[in-house]
């Protein structure tokens, strides 16, 4: 495409596509849209390809059987993922071949430094500066293939490392190039903003390091800060599907010029239904490309991105499904009704951080709100959030100052916080993945970690399926209002009870007031409530993760 045409000079099935795309993303953006039906958790790591394809040469992808998709097409997903029948929409046979007998690479790969990978010394010296020296093993499995320029598919469970197992040599392929105007270079596609802000986090320092600009591209962020941005011509664009899809019929992003596309928690992405725009991304990037695809658990319709979009690619699974689980201690409270939240506040008031996760927004509203009221330090994270008050309680969770986190599972994926020593499960998860999920927040990178989880007495037969298909083996006990078992098995502790003012929910000064809300009578602030937690935490958040 030639520079400075608009979205209207776009051949119509492209343009079709991405309108309709457009109109898919409004309306499941917000929404959790689990569309993996035939999910089974303790199956191995499957690895397709098809008969057809033959090492060295790309398969075509824009045969007569894998156009970009039309607007009706996107239009019939739309309507059977909303209607839960989006997987088998997906595995039509225009994408699904048979099974091969190509096994998996699982890779024990034993590197001391990141030296040795090949990569360049400026990035070897900001690591090392960083205190990253040794490469996690995801990383020690993967940097190699990707630094070649081969496909990539890569699994390893959260907080493993794939943030830099895949920015590393990304950044390393594209050291010192100059992108033309809205004409980037890589493409990183993630499913949150909260994500796609970690990983912004994780590679802009070190994208300029070797003369790289690096824009992240959401919904909640000024637009026009982006297209500035992608005017004046910029190397990598981490992007979640929504803003990237408005950002492309403005005219202000092509990609025409994407030499390597990356999809980082690509599960999550069919989860919340992306995979028509997502797609329609990689159809419209050139074939030749390379493609890094990481995710912690690979199944179900991300089996169609890797058949279509991979190239004989160097398959990397560092762990299991359910190997987080060995590194943790899994509980179930069986509680009542009434105990409930005398169970959850006094839980939250243990030290360090922790992270309640319920099913609603309104419920970690409410949840937050009430923890508050008691004397915990307590702040919501979800997806009806404006993007500026999402940041203040993420970046309050990682300096210490608001040591409880009460999030939905659309926002699990994007928590990327080192030193989380509890995940407390108010609400049970809705299946296995999101158990080990939401459990992922804790125990990062080898450490280890403690999982609750509350089930009334109606929940435990659910819970009990649950938790075995997860591969957990959990112990279970019944409170009954004996409230000192609490306290080794989680730290629990009694909160205060002196209520704390809700400074991270309302973000902007009353109409008209031209002043900051009015604390409540006799609350405190954050700051001078939590002197003794927050010092300790203060002091686990001086170490960064690798995301």
């Amino acid at each position: 495409m030639a520079p400075g045409a608009s979205s209207k000079s776009l051949p119509p099935p492209c343009l079709h596509s991405l309108r309709a795309c457009s109109s898919f993303v409004a309306v499941v953006e917000p929404l959790t849209c689990h569309v993996l039906e035939d999910f089974h958790l303790s199956q191995q790591f499957r690895t397709y390809t098809s008969s057809t394809d033959r090492p060295g040469r790309r398969p075509s992808r824009q045969s007569p059987s894998r156009q970009v998709p039309s607007r009706q097409a996107a239009s019939r997903y739309s309507t059977s993922t909303r209607s839960g029948s989006a997987g088998s929409s997906y595995g039509s046979s225009d994408f699904r071949t048979s099974p091969s007998s190509v096994e998996q690479t699982t890779a024990y790969v034993q590197v001391d430094t990141f030296a040795e990978l090949g990569l360049p010394q400026e990035l070897v010296s900001s690591l090392t500066q960083a205190g990253l020296v040794k490469p996690f093993p995801i990383q020690a499995a993967t940097i190699a293939d990707a630094l070649a320029g081969r496909d990539v598919l890569g699994r390893a469970s959260t907080g493993a490392g794939k943030t830099l197992a895949f920015g590393l040599p990304m950044l390393t392929r594209l050291a010192h190039r100059k992108a033309r105007p809205h004409h980037p270079l890589a493409l990183v596609l993630v499913p949150t903003r909260e994500l796609a802000m970690q990983v912004d986090d994780a590679l802009a320092p070190l994208a300029g390091k070797l003369g790289l600009r690096l824009q992240l591209v959401a919904g909640g962020l000024p637009m026009g800060r982006q297209m500035s941005a992608l005017e004046r011509g910029v190397q990598i664009v981490v992007a979640t599907p929504g803003r990237l899809t408005d950002l492309i019929e403005r005219g202000a992003c092509r990609l025409d010029d994407i030499e390597i596309v990356v999809l980082d928690e690509a599960d999550r992405m069919a989860d919340m239904g992306f995979l028509p725009v997502v797609t329609a991304f990689l159809d419209d990037c050139p074939r030749d490309g390379q493609r890094l695809l990481f995710s912690a658990t690979l199944d179900g319709a991300v089996d169609g991105l890797v058949r279509r979009y991979l190239d004989n690619p160097a398959r990397h699974s560092v762990a299991s499904s359910t190997a987080s689980v060995s590194t943790m201690s899994h509980h179930v409270l069986h509680v009542s009704a009434d105990d409930k939240l005398e169970v959850t506040a006094r839980v939250a008031s243990r030290e360090g951080r922790t992270i309640l996760f319920v099913r609603t927004k309104h419920g970690a509203d409410r949840t937050a709100k009430s923890l508050r009221q008691r004397g915990v330090a307590a702040a919501s994270l979800h997806g009806g959030k404006a993007q500026n008050a999402r940041t203040r309680v993420l970046n309050g969770f990682k300096d210490g100052s608001v040591p409880v986190l009460v999030a939905t599972d659309v926002a699990a994926r994007g928590i990327h916080v080192d030193d989380v020593g509890l995940v407390l499960h108010v609400d049970p998860p809705a299946d296995p993945k999101d158990y080990l999920h939401r459990s992922g927040r804790t125990a990062r990178a080898g450490g280890s970690g403690t999982a609750v989880l509350l089930a009334l007495p109606h929940e435990r037969r659910d819970v009990d399926v649950m938790t075995r298909k997860a591969g957990v083996q959990a112990t279970q006990t019944n409170v009954n209002g004996r409230y000192d078992v609490l306290i080794d098995i989680a730290g629990a502790r009694e909160p205060s009870g002196i209520p704390l003012a809700e400074v991270f929910e309302r973000s902007e000064p009353r109409r008209g007031t031209g002043r900051p809300p009015r604390r409540p009578q006799g609350a405190a602030s954050f700051s001078s409530r939590t002197t003794g937690r927050r010092s300790s935490s203060s002091r686990a958040s001086g170490s960064r993760g690798t995301a």
